[in-house]
């Protein structure tokens, strides 16, 4: 029986990550793949692999060139590694609008996300977030489960969310590898254009990771007693819903997904063509530690950016990391972060309040994001975690993947800022807190919070905004 392609490929880079791994005091290491789809034999359409860091994105994938065989909208991909004391990776693939020889077969989205990652002498890995949305097979709605077979007329047949994870045997140096592809379509006849024992792969993410092991301890010298080693007592278990601690590197909120209830939530970028893969947690910069705070929704330049609820703008204006950026903060207390906009709409004041779904500024790449594809960088800070700093942001992919995209309410506001908005939008109103604030690294600790509200403002900004106090529960 012959193994799937993506299974022997995690197969071979097994052996191959793991050769040398018993060799003494290895370092950690870590790996990532991801590409939006491949034809074999045929074509790769967006593709990336770690290390070094990389995101793609295209708004479309045709082949051939007439479509004939397959179309897609927005393809997002990322592939992120951070190797220190421990090491973790993570890979995320993003596909819209799937269609298959005219529309034979159809898919509304595609998602492939693996993550690995190593504490200690150990190593684990997930691929939770894989997903595939509005699969049809002739027009007649299908269920797509973890290595589930759809029957394909009498010309082939589709795996869905084919997966396979590979843990190291004990005694060995402890690594962890998992790959998923949302949809793995096999030709038994030829079909469309395409002959059999074609494969079609869509939504692929690969992820390895492997732990150190240490220096061997050499033996006493002869005739000299050896002191007896304290056992240091172990720290306790971290408990689902707390901050997972995965060394020195790494202390970043997974797993912490409270509710939103302040109601009415949509997707923060307008329209279909914005797409965005599960970036949370990923390193960034050059100090380990530095990690991805959100998650980025790539779009073209100038797409309107819209509030996720009902709220109040704040700390509308630029710093050298976020560009232009504001936050957003909704009834329940919760706030949300927008960066690297190309420009505001007039909504982006300070304390103004705004719709859910109204255009508060434009997809962009400003600050750090220079060079990089247009996109918007986006936080979610639950009320009930402020207190733990910028710590306290949480994975918004969940949140993202359940919130109504807009696509035709608000249009008498959004279709006059469609065309060309870059540099034409008007100036936002007040700059709060020009470049130190709290979307800086220190953010969301409470002290820099009070500094930031209570400082006294220019009639012409707004005054104070006294809403903090009741927020942090202190006066400043």
């Amino acid at each position: 029986m012959r193994l799937p392609l993506a299974l022997a490929l995690a197969s071979v880079l097994l052996l191959a990550g793991s050769a040398g791994a018993s060799s003494p005091g290895s370092q950690a290491g870590a790996t990532a793949s991801a590409y939006g789809v491949k034809i074999v034999p045929g074509a790769t359409s967006t593709s990336v692999s770690a290390p070094p860091n990389a995101v793609g994105f295209t708004s479309g994938f045709a082949y051939p060139s007439d479509g004939s065989v397959l179309t897609t909208g927005p393809i997002s991909v990322s592939a992120n590694t951070d190797v220190g004391a421990n090491a973790r990776s993570i890979a995320s693939s993003s596909v819209s609008s799937l269609s298959l020889f005219g529309g034979e077969v159809t898919a509304s989205n595609i998602t492939g996300h693996a993550n690995a990652s190593t504490s200690g002498q150990s190593a684990t890995g997930s691929l939770a977030g894989a997903a595939v949305s509005g699969l049809t097979v002739g027009g007649v709605a299908q269920t797509a489960s973890p290595n589930g077979r759809v029957a394909l007329g009498d010309w082939g047949y589709a795996i869905t969310l084919e997966q396979a994870e590979v843990r190291s045997p004990a005694g060995k140096t402890q690594s962890y590898r998992g790959y998923v592809t949302g949809l793995d379509i096999h030709l038994t006849a030829d079909h469309g254009g395409l002959s059999a024992g074609s494969e079609i792969l869509v939504g692929y993410a690969e992820s390895w990771a492997q732990a150190a092991t240490p220096q061997p301890v050499p033996p006493p010298a002869p005739g000299k007693a050896t002191a007896k080693k304290k056992t240091k007592p172990k720290a306790p278990a971290s408990k689902t819903g707390k901050l997972q601690n995965l060394g020195p590197a790494f202390k970043i909120p997974f797993g912490l997904q409270p509710e939103l209830t302040a109601g009415g939530y949509v997707f923060p970028v307008y329209g279909p063509q914005a797409d965005f893969a599960d970036t949370f947690g990923a390193f960034r910069g050059d100090v380990p530690g530095n990690w991805h705070h959100g998650d980025d929704i790539f779009a073209p330049l100038g797409t309107p950016v819209l509030a996720c609820a009902d709220g109040t703008i704040f700390s509308v204006g630029w710093n050298n990391v976020g560009g232009n950026r504001l936050w957003l903060r909704d009834g329940q207390g919760n706030e949300f972060y927008y960066a690297h906009l190309s420009a505001y709409s007039p909504a982006a004041k300070n304390g103004s309040r705004v719709k859910a779904g109204e255009v508060v500024g434009f997809v962009g790449n400003t600050g750090d994001a220079e060079g990089t594809p247009y996109h918007l960088h986006f936080e979610v800070h639950p009320v009930a975690y402020l207190s733990l700093g910028y710590d306290g942001a949480v994975d918004p992919t969940p949140y993202l993947l359940a919130w109504q995209h807009q696509k035709d309410l608000y249009l008498a506001q959004v279709a006059g800022y469609l065309p060309g908005v870059a540099g034409v939008a008007p100036k936002p109103g007040a700059i709060l807190l020009q470049a130190s604030d709290i979307s800086d690294a220190n953010g969301l600790d409470p002290a820099s919070l009070r500094r930031a509200f209570f400082t006294p403002l220019n009639a012409s900004e707004g005054g104070r905004l006294g809403t903090v106090s009741t927020l942090l529960g202190q006066q400043p």
